[in-house]
């Protein structure tokens, strides 16, 4: 077996490819953008911020100008199989949030082959700590950050979960207040051997190190994993597992499935705050700013 009761490439080709999971995958990329200039078009927003030293490195910011306190601040990781997408696709996922009055951050990043997946992670991770520092330029509150991200996002949101704040960049080891993680990939074990290993070249070392399933952090804030009821069953089964091992080391942690939704259509329900999605995420994202102050839990 190559992973767990998958013989051969072509078995876990059936359940990743996520492409062949719906009729026309270029419907939801239309859908994304279009939603996403609109949201420009309506609301005051910044893009293309530089957050890193290189030109893939950088955010755009979608503030909410007219609250009259600090904002709570939602940092979204965008998805694409670490290999495809830009963050100016997904500006659309601020509308409900700000329809809450929680300012977004949108984050950039390279993408495979042009660099390893530790890059990756570690550009994810620096653009968290310059959101904590930058917060208030844009009206948000440094001490109430939120992370959420989506497919490949959803697994880079898990790993800024075990990250050393404290060691590594001199901040608090609770900046992150909660995460939601939606159709998120958290063993990263099946990817050598599917179609996309020539693209993203995984090494087992990085398996090892940045599958958040074996990386479960000993401290932790509000997990929320989410997926659709018609994505392939190895993508619940991924937030299954890690849900499972989240809570058996004591932390806290929810799943919700979305009855209808798919891979690509999982997302849009960040356009309405209402929405069971959206909902479910901002109830951990307290408007009030509060949402920190049960802190980390073990």
């Amino acid at each position: 077996m190559l992973y767990r009761n998958f013989a051969t490439q072509e078995e876990l080709d059936a359940e990743y490819n996520l492409y062949e999971t719906v009729p026309d995958v270029q419907i939801y990329a239309d859908f994304y953008l279009r939603e996403s200039e609109k949201l420009r078009s309506e609301r005051v927003h910044e893009a293309n911020v530089p957050f890193g030293p290189t030109l893939d490195e950088y955010v755009d910011i979608y503030p909410v100008p007219e609250n009259e306190s600090a904002s709570p601040v939602l940092v979204y990781i965008h998805g694409g199989y670490w290999r495809a997408r830009r963050s100016g696709e997904f500006g659309f996922v601020a509308r409900g949030p700000a329809s809450k009055g929680i300012a977004t951050v949108s984050v950039n990043y390279s993408l495979c082959p042009k660099v390893k997946l530790a890059e990756i992670v570690r550009q994810i991770r620096a653009a968290v700590a310059w959101t904590y520092k930058n917060a208030s330029s844009f009206g948000g509150d440094p001490e109430n950050i939120h992370v959420a991200g989506h497919s490949a996002g959803g697994h880079l949101a898990a790993t800024l979960l075990s990250t050393e704040w404290e060691e590594e960049y001199g901040l608090p080891k609770d900046i992150i207040k909660s995460a939601t993680a939606i159709s998120g990939l958290f063993d990263l074990t099946p990817f050598p051997y599917t179609f996309m290993q020539p693209q993203l070249q995984f090494t087992w070392e990085e398996v090892r190190l940045y599958s958040p399933l074996f990386d479960i952090p000993d401290e932790a804030p509000p997990l929320l994993l989410a997926h659709g009821s018609e994505e392939p069953s190895e993508l619940a089964r991924q937030s299954r597992d890690y849900l499972e091992a989240w809570k058996k080391s004591g932390l806290t942690g929810d799943l919700i499935v979305l009855g209808g939704k798919n891979h690509y259509d999982v997302i849009d329900g960040f356009l309405d705050a209402e929405s069971e999605l959206c909902s479910a995420m901002l109830r951990m994202v307290a408007p009030s700013g509060r949402s920190g102050e049960s802190g980390a839990v073990r």
